[in-house]
């Protein structure tokens, strides 16, 4: 007998109507099991949208969404929508009880048939997501980051198999994150939970997901491991989603040095040497930006703009420099 997908979408559409057409279009997926799958794409791209038909909490126009073989209801059909085995969070956390503690928020999610075990899970997903020491605290005094854990807490604690995050860091401070993606993946590692997001920050999902999805104007242009697509994108698209990066027209890079048979050539800011060998610099470092370990080198040339990544910090505005560019994509 053939196993039934996990997590699947069968030639989806959900149109919006309005001045522009929205939503998703003709859309098949297939969510790997134990797994982080991140929907990215541009504002508008439908991104959103095909999460909440995952979940179903939207029916779609056409196509059908199956979970384990069983196609999933919408809320025309379901008094409670979403999926039984599934638990959505977003950016917002207008669910909680902000003047509760924390621990009682997250254990109101369990039964108290039995109270020994509602504590102790309690505990252990407090653990889990590094939140013993706030157990104590009302969640109204508590930062955007720390209550978004508690939002993550009451999500799996009742151990669901997919957990659905739509825009889940985009409250949260860069270095709470961090440890916020951590503890999600050191999560899924051990329990085995399926995780599905949708994000606009390359950050997040490129060393957090196992798997990228990208949405254009409602359609998925492409997909794979992070790594790949990071490094050979297919689409220009993809290229300006996942990296800062410079974007040329076919006389301009020629007049950088490369050779392009293509309309467009994107040349990453990593990809790009410097040095100050005087008979050779022709490029005007125009301005420079501090990023802390590292910095943004603007350069300029009869015109044209590069960013160029610097760890070195011996640049000055103003410098002549020379480049060594040692890699481009043709679009």
């Amino acid at each position: 007998m053939v196993k039934a997908p996990f997590l699947q979408a069968i030639s989806v559409t959900k149109t919006y109507s309005g001045a522009e057409a929205s939503g998703v279009k003709n859309i098949s997926l297939d969510i790997e099991p134990g797994k982080i799958t991140a929907i990215i794409g541009q504002s508008g791209s439908g991104k959103s949208t095909l999460l909440k038909l995952l979940y179903g909490l939207m029916s779609p126009d056409e196509g059908i969404v199956n979970f384990k073989g069983e196609r999933i209801w919408g809320p025309e059909e379901k008094l409670i929508p979403g999926h039984d085995a599934m638990k959505m969070v977003t950016q917002h956390t207008n669910d909680l009880n902000l003047f509760a503690r924390v621990w009682d928020n997250v254990s109101a999610m369990l039964p108290s048939t039995n109270v020994r075990l509602k504590e102790e899970k309690t505990e252990e997903i407090l653990t889990q997501l590094n939140m013993m020491q706030l157990a104590k605290q009302r969640v109204a005094d508590l930062s955007g980051g720390e209550k978004q854990r508690v939002a993550i807490a009451r999500a799996i604690i009742t151990r669901p198999e997919v957990l659905l995050l739509d825009e889940p860091f985009n409250q949260v401070d860069t270095s709470f994150r961090e440890g916020l993606q951590h503890d999600i993946r050191q999560i899924v590692r051990e329990t085995g939970l399926t995780v599905v997001m949708v994000s606009h920050d390359p950050a997040e999902v490129l060393s957090m997901a196992d798997k990228l999805l990208v949405l254009k104007t409602g359609e998925i242009v492409e997909g794979g491991h992070p790594k790949s697509l990071y490094q050979n994108p297919l689409n220009l698209y993809t290229a300006e989603l996942l990296t800062n990066c410079n974007v040329l027209n076919a006389n301009e890079a020629k007049a950088c040095g490369m050779r392009a048979d293509k309309e467009y050539v994107v040349v990453y800011p990593e990809w790009i040497r410097i040095n100050k060998v005087l008979k050779t610099s022709k490029w005007k470092v125009q301005q420079v930006l501090f990023k802390g370990f590292y910095e943004d080198l603007i350069l300029e040339n009869d015109g044209i703009l590069l960013r160029v990544v610097n760890d070195e910090g011996k640049y000055n505005e103003g410098d002549m420099v020379s480049l060594n560019i040692k890699k481009w994509l043709e679009y």
